[in-house]
């Protein structure tokens, strides 16, 4: 847990610094449009074992601060000498925006479900934050952490994540 209050603490300190970067950013008004896209991947050297993981989300501006929001998680993994695993995540949202020039904290909470080969499949729910930082009018840089509950306890073996799991993001997004 102090190390996600650190991390949180690291996005607010690093948006506080940028604050002053840019005041052109256009502010969430109601009916925007948003779409939030991240990735990453990992190969070992000699690409026998591979994990890459994608985020997306698409979300709507009820109003000027609160957005609702469908995201989209996908993973993939590989190791030498075993076939392909995948796992995903689709959760519903909704989360309200603070106004601070360029630098857009948010809070909110998820509703989804887990599904794949190296996971118990089930509903989760949970608390989320973050920050969008704008770099220009139309453009910004999210940082976001999760906690998702599990609604049941997983008892496939060597699951770390029998009670609930933190997912960390960071991306680019855009707005319309």
């Amino acid at each position: 847990m102090k190390k996600v209050f650190s991390y949180v603490m690291v996005m607010f300190v690093v948006g506080l610094a940028l604050h002053g970067v840019t005041r052109n950013a256009e502010a969430f008004q109601k009916e925007h449009k948003e779409l939030i896209l991240s990735g990453n991947g990992t190969s070992d050297a000699r690409f026998d074992g591979t994990i890459f993981a994608a985020s997306g989300s698409l979300g709507y501006f009820l109003t000027d601060n609160f957005e609702a929001l469908i995201r989209q998680d996908i993973s993939y993994s590989k190791t030498s000498g075993s076939s392909g695993l995948w796992n995903g995540g689709t959760r519903f949202g909704i989360d309200y925006h603070f106004n601070i020039a360029a630098l857009y904290p948010f809070v909110g909470a998820n509703v989804g479900y887990l599904y794949g080969d190296t996971l118990e499949e089930q509903f989760v729910a949970g608390p989320q934050t973050g920050v969008k930082f704008f770099a220009n009018s139309t453009t910004f840089i999210l940082g976001m952490v999760e906690y998702e509950f599990f609604f049941k306890s997983t008892s496939k073996a060597g699951d770390n994540f029998d009670n609930g799991r933190f997912v960390y993001n960071i991306g680019i997004g855009f707005i319309w």
